[in-house]
């Protein structure tokens, strides 16, 4: 008996060692199912490059589209607000202006998801091109909240620069282009780096539609090795990686515009 109670701390250290090499050969089994077998990280490097091509062409759709309908709506704000049409041109920028409206009630009013959804199974119901729908959705998505952005940035221009350029002869798009606009742009940086960020981490949704960006790589991943831990750990790194390259891309960015005003 006295030998049984002599024995038992090292049956629990025994037994304990014996749980913790267990864990760590489990955990090592998992991550070779989930990368090694298979080459399955080819996996996760293809679903990173789609992700990528779809945000990056959808950004520049949506910045696109957003420079348009602000530069509309400004101009409607700056020159008709509080007052009647008088001529033909001011009627039609009236009408795009609210077509402009529409447009940014529906798509903000609507979850991307759905207009993924809408734009995979009945726009492009009859095209196998996966990878267009999505960036012309969320292109057609992102664009809705840049042009609120880029409007928030020209209206906070002190009118008295348009005032002033006029007296020194600019019509209104020159001094849109090269006094408004670039002065605007340094405002409205930050917010435009998050909608980038957002529109990124958005792209996940494509996974519905069965797009192979990163989520849906990952999820078939995890239905094949029946492991859930390192599959979406790693879809989870490789977004936080991105974002934290294009966090610091931005901030750079910021500091040379901050420095060239000195």
């Amino acid at each position: 008996m006295l030998m049984l109670q002599n024995a038992a701390p090292q049956l629990a250290e025994a037994a304990e060692q014996g749980g913790i090499q267990k864990f760590f050969a489990d955990l090592s089994q998992s991550f070779e199912k989930t990368f090694i077998t298979d080459e399955r990280w080819k996996f996760f490097l293809d679903g990173t490059l789609a992700t990528l091509r779809i945000a990056f062409f959808a950004a520049l759709l949506g910045i696109l589209l957003g420079f348009l309908l602000a530069a509309v709506r400004s101009t409607h704000d700056m020159r008709l607000l509080g007052r009647k049409s008088r001529t033909f041109s001011d009627v039609i920028l009236k009408i795009l202006n609210t077509l402009c409206n529409l447009y940014i009630t529906v798509i903000r009013g609507t979850p991307a998801v759905i207009q993924v959804m809408i734009m995979y199974f009945i726009i492009f119901a009859n095209s196998r091109n996966k990878e267009v729908a999505a960036v012309l959705s969320f292109g057609i998505n992102s664009g809705a909240y840049v042009a609120e952005i880029v409007r928030s940035g020209i209206m906070s221009i002190d009118k008295g620069q348009f005032e002033a350029s006029r007296s020194l002869g600019f019509d209104y798009k020159s001094t849109m282009f090269h006094i408004i606009l670039p002065q605007a742009f340094k405002n409205i940086l930050p917010a435009l780096g998050n909608e980038f960020i957002v529109l990124i981490k958005e792209t996940s949704v494509a996974a519905y539609v069965g797009i192979s960006e990163l989520t849906y790589v990952g999820n078939l991943v995890r239905s094949r090795t029946y492991e859930a831990f390192f599959p979406l750990i790693a879809d989870a790194l490789i977004y936080l990686a991105i974002v934290l390259i294009l966090s610091f891309l931005l901030k750079k960015l910021e500091r040379r515009l901050r420095n060239s005003d000195h």
